[in-house]
């Protein structure tokens, strides 16, 4: 099955249709009604708010949404990997391994703020990664700013990935200070335009829209299908790190440059859950997207072909095993 996946054929979107929907069909058997939490941005609180009615007739809404969100940011992400030739020829592999590691916990099966983001991260980390040759750098540099301080209207400790930007500049770009000025101004943007809206409409209350920030350790369900799930996470990523090591002095500039800020994302995106921490696993989903790019590489490089087939199937059978649990263990 995953020869498929090593392609650029469009019937793979077909498949990963039908992976995304079996590896979750839990969630459509028993639809989650998600709720706000304290770290959730106020655009996501009235997201809630307007699909509460369609939500309570027909809850199977929220993992649909779920559904569309997946696939739309695997195969987007995975032409933007291709684009930047992260990996040598154009495949699916990036979309695949996204599917499966966002399978691999039943709160990555919901609708959450941080689900929605990862949205606007593949758009930012891509645009990024253009910066090294890019004409105008200082249009880039300011859109990606004002996408992160959106996302910080959906997820509060989002704004944090101005850190990305930050060591973007770092890695892509000569040192100019303008840029970075113009990286926090695009950020502030959002929160320009809010201010002013809501100056203007006499509802002056800008500590609604700023949560208090505080850093503290996340607490999740640590089960033996939890650990299990990170290992089948972390294994992967282990072997891409000799593969990448490898192959660093065979590829281009660009593309180092590109893989060494695609490491940056992973070490923010796993520190951002410490803000504002509220119980549960579901904003880790923000490490998805740079893991599967790490998982992609090992499939695609594995010097043993049996190595990516036997990862492949190991995702399968451990996802259908967590299916068939977890209605047992609601019984």
């Amino acid at each position: 099955m995953i020869r498929y996946f090593q392609t650029n054929s469009p019937v793979n979107i077909v498949l990963l249709l039908v992976y995304a929907f079996l590896l979750k069909l839990y969630s459509f058997m028993h639809p989650h009604i998600p709720v706000a939490q304290a770290t959730d941005g106020f655009v996501f609180v009235k997201l809630l708010v307007y699909l509460r009615t369609a939500g309570e007739f027909a809850p199977v809404i929220y993992p649909l949404i779920v559904l569309v969100l997946v696939l739309t940011q695997a195969i987007v992400f995975s032409n933007f990997l291709n684009k930047q030739k992260l990996l040598p020829k154009p495949n699916f592999l990036p979309a695949m391994a996204y599917v499966f590691i966002t399978a691999l916990f039943p709160e990555w099966w919901q609708l959450s703020s941080a689900l929605i983001v990862n949205t606007l991260l593949v758009w930012v980390w891509a645009s990024l990664s253009d910066l090294f040759n890019h004409s105008r750098p200082k249009a880039l540099v300011y859109n990606t700013g004002l996408a992160v301080g959106i996302t910080s209207f959906l997820y509060f400790p989002a704004i944090g990935f101005v850190v990305l930007i930050f060591f973007a500049l770092i890695i892509m770009r000569p040192f100019q200070l303008s840029e970075w000025l113009i990286a926090v101004l695009g950020v502030l943007t959002p929160y320009y335009f809010l201010f002013a809206y809501l100056f203007l409409t006499k509802d002056w209350n800008p500590l609604t829209y700023l949560p208090s920030v505080s850093v503290s350790l996340p607490q999740f369900q640590q089960d033996i299908w939890a650990w299990m799930a990170i290992v089948l996470i972390i294994i992967p990523f282990l072997i891409s790190g000799f593969y990448i090591q490898g192959n660093m002095l065979r590829m281009l500039i660009q593309v180092r440059k590109s893989w060494s800020l695609m490491l940056v994302y992973l070490f923010i995106s796993m520190l951002i859950p410490f803000m504002n921490v509220v119980p549960g696993f579901e904003y880790w989903i923000l490490c998805a997207l740079p893991f599967a790019a790490f998982h992609a590489y090992t499939y695609f490089y594995a010097e043993k072909k049996w190595i990516p087939i036997v990862l492949h199937w190991l995702f399968v059978a451990f996802i259908v095993a967590l299916n068939v649990w977890l209605p047992a263990t609601k019984g």
